[in-house]
């Protein structure tokens, strides 16, 4: 297949040179109707290319013609047998890879890290997760990878899991040994399924990790928009083998997808995969370049420092991606959050996320030089104002047990919660979720009891003003927990 393609922008930009008498959705007929400030920013090009299914265009909940050539291109591309193009983000490709594998009250494998869309979907699904937690690296508290051993053993319990759901790279760029968990699910023909949102670049560049497709996973979902160049909210679902049934996957999508899909973010996922397969090699190598310039630069600052490669072999971790970098604060008296507010009040520097001991930092093939040099300076000057801390504490790395289900979480989330003092939660069905940053692990999910060691362990970051995802009572005096049984 000739990679230069682009059928679906083709036939795209074709009917929009057609000029046609248009009498369908959307309203604003191209960019005659639309609002004369969003023209005149975005200019008109845009605007031409937001159509629905022309007769040039195909439809994406039934490809035929250009949609179907884009994605077999995608497919190849990326080492896929199928590849379906996602309108509603990976949440809605992570969604259908559960709905597709396990039904009500059928058990399947995720991984601790999820995304909360994992919950989504097992709340679609009805599907009775069993969990399993990754390793965690004490320095700089974040989750490492998960362990062949941990995957074969859950196997071993719970011979009946339909599934197995893993996340790798993380979104702090650890990457888990797939190919050892791919022999393992491969001889139990149980489908390995892989959140590889932020993992896409893997396949276009020898420097990086090997990709999951690669390593023998089943079925992949990928943010092209994350770290390629496609639109927000365009993402890719790819099938490698036949463990999961295509069609039963083509349903779930009729379920988790808009039956309105934009064909701008359709069209931007053709393009992008064009780019990556045709000068993929190239713009990683910015990528790179960019990341380690960064990094050397880092290396320098007194106080500071980075998740380095070193990392790999320890804690279950198999690869790093280096371009995901995340800086460590835990040295100098400022925490991961207060240098991301102020990296952006004081340098107009945005980054990705922050936890209380780390930020962490996207840089593609986009990043100029002049940003990354900006950034090193800013974090110097950062380090220098705020001077040298001996000790932050408040962080435990061994989580307590998990604890008991006494619903799932599509029986959790039909039961209305309660809310009670913190203080009376303990020894109670949990009504939301929990999770402590670092390391972003949920200590607490929906459907779970709230037992005496993670209430204690939630008591002390409680007390200890760490911060925690999930609690609609961010200050943790209150949960929404289920009401008890008769």
């Amino acid at each position: 297949m000739d990679q230069s393609e682009t059928p679906l922008f083709t036939a795209l930009r074709s009917y929009a040179e057609l000029n046609a008498g248009y009498f369908r959705i959307p309203g604003h007929r191209f960019e005659r109707g639309m609002p004369e400030a969003f023209r005149r920013f975005a200019g008109d090009g845009v605007f031409k290319l937001d159509v629905t299914e022309t007769p040039l265009t195909d439809d994406l909940h039934n490809p035929e013609t250009v949609i179907k050539r884009a994605q077999e291109l995608a497919a190849r591309a990326f080492g896929a047998d199928k590849t379906f193009f996602l309108v509603n983000g990976s949440t809605c490709g992570i969604q259908t890879m559960i709905i597709s594998t396990a039904r009500e009250g059928e058990k399947i494998l995720v991984s601790r890290n999820a995304h909360r869309s994992v919950m989504d979907g097992l709340i679609l699904s009805g599907a009775r997760p069993v969990y399993a937690v990754p390793e965690t690296l004490d320095f700089p508290g974040i989750p490492g990878g998960m362990a062949p051993v941990t995957v074969e053993r859950m196997l071993d319990i719970h011979p009946d899991c339909r599934g197995v759901f893993l996340v790798s790279p993380s979104y702090y760029g650890i990457c888990c040994d797939l190919g050892a968990i791919s022999k393992i699910t491969w001889e139990r023909q149980v489908p390995l399924l892989v959140d590889e949102a932020h993992g896409a670049h893997f396949y276009f560049h020898p420097d990086f990790p090997p990709g999951a497709l690669t390593l023998g996973a089943d079925c992949v979902v990928q943010s092209m928009h994350k770290v390629g160049n496609s639109l927000t909210q365009s993402s890719l679902l790819h099938l490698r083998t036949s463990l999961l049934n295509p069609d039963r996957v083509r349903q779930a999508l009729r379920l988790t997808q808009s039956t309105s899909p934009s064909y701008i973010l359709m069209a931007s996922l053709d393009l992008a995969r064009q780019d990556l397969a045709l000068r993929g090699r190239d713009l990683l190598d910015r990528s790179l370049e960019t990341s380690d310039w960064i990094r050397r630069g880092i290396a320098g600052i007194e106080g500071l420092s980075c998740v380095d490669r070193d990392v790999a072999g320890t804690h279950a971790v198999f690869a790093l991606d280096r371009t995901r970098l995340v800086i460590n604060f835990d040295r100098i008296k400022i925490t991961g959050f207060q240098a991301r507010q102020r990296l952006w009040e004081e340098y107009r520097i945005d980054v990705e996320m922050a936890d209380q001991r780390n930020l962490v930092l996207n840089i593609t093939f986009g990043n100029t030089p002049e940003e990354a040099q900006a950034l090193v300076a800013a974090l110097k000057d950062l380090s220098q104002k705020a001077g040298p801390s001996r000790d932050k504490g408040g962080f435990k790395a061994v989580f307590p047990e998990l604890p008991p289900q006494a619903m799932t979480p599509r029986q959790a989330w039909l039961t209305t919660p309660e809310k009670v003092p913190w203080s009376e939660a303990k020894g109670r069905i949990a009504g939301e979720m929990a999770a402590p940053y670092p390391p972003g692990i949920p200590l607490i999910y929906p459907g779970e009891i709230i037992t005496q060691e993670i209430w204690e362990y939630l008591e002390d970051c409680r007390t200890g003003n760490r911060h925690l995802n999930g609690p609609s009572d961010p200050r943790l005096t209150s949960f929404l927990v289920l009401p008890e049984g008769d």
